[in-house]
């Protein structure tokens, strides 16, 4: 899985030889970045310089950006060993965050499902084939390296709520040993894999913001898998470990996101030349008094512009030809293109298009876990429904917002193992009969085939492969597609 997920996301990398999209911010952003230490501005038509392989025309300036700067750094280190001027190097550190993206989901299966390969399997396999994980490891921007960190921290609070039972149940054994009452039971703070869910949370903020959203859900989620297996060990007071061990989950967690997100700004801090850097010495702003004038300039110009970059994220509402609701992201109504290029009877095109197949059958695969979800509550499918929440309901806040449907590649890999609990269902168990076995086994194997075959023909648009006007426009199903 992991070789398909890598040829698909590799080979061909470095065509288009032009920025495509959003690319036209985020690698000369990390190029100045790598350069300045700060992201700085670009005089006009820098875009057909930089493509024509003169990447040193930027400015001094300083450039206002819109997200933390963790992603721009991961881009210029492919700058750095491939160079600003080969294409290849503005994509590859994406790819590879795309290669292993596919390997994490696999892992991330394999524990959720009780160490079982099969699970890890189709779920690696689904995510390597997906078109959206496809674009959005060939193209560079931000998203998938949010959706591999974000998905990072879960992998670890999984990790931490299995070791948890363990912790529990010795604990009880030790108050047993000591004939104590339970009371409102222990607070745990040797727990490494939390710190390092934080610390992987941070990282995937410190590239956008909605990484934060990620931090809270699955925090809460340790803490409630905690209190749920206090309760199943037989400690009546299991409530009480909101009051005992939720402030240390807090602790262990959230202090290290917030050190790590800020520290990701090291090089607007260590140089003089950022937005905003001295917007109180030499700009003309308000410094803060009373209790909080002990606040260093530093951390008060940097404080400015994160509001500055609040208010321009809740605010943006600039009409785009691709813009996508969220409302109708699970229906996958808007894709977004992010190339096109056509030339006599011939056409390329890279559109952010998910496998139809594989994104609705996940989308109906949501409301099957939701249903389980209501009627028997599971840890697995928690998780699975906690990673889509995180990614998803926030963006329902903004519906005035201008949004794409690329967004969706953040909580695209929950979807996946939604996908996969849903097939397993399907394929039964080892107690059903045999006609039933069969019969699920053939159901799941024509699925799978028909998705790699969609996949396959999907593919020439998700590259931006020159291919016939006539077979370009047979992958348009719907007028919103085009």
């Amino acid at each position: 899985m992991l070789l398909v997920a890598a040829l698909l996301r590799l080979v061909g990398l470095g065509a288009p030889h032009e920025l495509v999209f959003d690319e036209t911010y985020y690698v000369k952003d990390a190029y100045t970045l790598s350069h300045l230490g700060y992201e700085a501005a670009w005089p006009a038509d820098a875009n057909l310089a930089f493509n024509a392989g003169s990447p040193d025309i930027h400015l001094t300036d300083p450039s206002f950006v819109a997200h933390p700067p963790v992603g721009k750094w991961i881009i210029a280190a492919g700058l750095a060993v491939f160079g600003a001027t080969d294409p290849v190097g503005w994509r590859i550190a994406v790819a590879l965050c795309g290669v292993l993206l596919v390997g994490l989901v696999m892992l991330v299966a394999r524990r959720l499902f009780g160490g079982a390969t099969l699970p890890a399997v189709i779920a690696g396999g689904l995510m390597a084939i997906e078109g959206n994980a496809i674009v959005m490891s060939r193209v560079a921007l931000l998203d998938t390296m949010l959706a591999l960190f974000a998905l990072l921290g879960a992998y670890f609070v999984l990790i931490d709520r299995d070791a948890n039972r363990g912790r529990v149940e010795a604990w009880l054994a030790w108050r047993a040993g000591e004939r104590l009452p339970i009371g409102w039971g222990p607070s745990f703070w040797a727990r490494p894999w939390l710190i390092a869910a934080g610390a992987a949370f941070g990282l995937a903020s410190g590239i956008k913001w909605s990484g934060l959203y990620f931090l809270a859900g699955f925090a809460l989620y340790a803490l409630g898998s905690e209190l749920l297996t206090r309760r199943r060990l037989g400690i009546r007071s299991w409530p009480g470990g909101l009051l005992t061990q939720g402030p240390a989950t807090f602790l262990l967690m959230v202090p290290v996101a917030l050190v790590i997100h800020v520290a990701s700004w090291a090089g607007w801090f260590a140089t003089s030349g950022g937005y905003y850097r001295h917007w109180i010495e030499n700009d003309g702003g308000q410094a803060w008094g009373g209790l909080l004038s002990w606040v260093p300039y530093d951390l008060q110009n940097w404080w400015h512009y994160q509001a500055a970059m609040y208010g321009y994220h809740v605010g943006e509402n600039t009409p785009h030809s691709y813009q996508a609701n969220p409302l109708t992201w699970l229906l996958l109504a808007r894709p977004t293109s992010m190339y096109w290029h056509a030339e006599g009877d011939t056409a390329a095109t890279i559109l952010d298009m998910a496998n139809p197949l594989i994104w609705w059958a996940a989308t109906a695969a949501l409301v099957y876990a939701v249903v389980r979800m209501i009627r028997r509550p599971t840890g697995r499918d928690a998780f699975i429904l906690v990673g889509i929440a995180a990614g998803y309901l926030p963006w329902l806040l903004y519906l005035g917002r201008t949004v794409f449907q690329f967004y969706t590649i953040a909580f695209e890999p929950y979807l996946i193992l939604a996908l996969t609990a849903a097939l397993l269902a399907l394929l039964g168990s080892p107690g059903d009969p045999e006609s039933r076995r069969v019969g699920g086994i053939r159901l799941v194997g024509v699925f799978l085939a028909g998705c790699a075959l969609v996949s396959l023909f999907f593919l020439p648009i998700w590259t931006g492969a020159e291919i016939p006007r006539w077979f370009m426009n047979m992958h348009f199903w719907f007028p919103s597609w085009i």
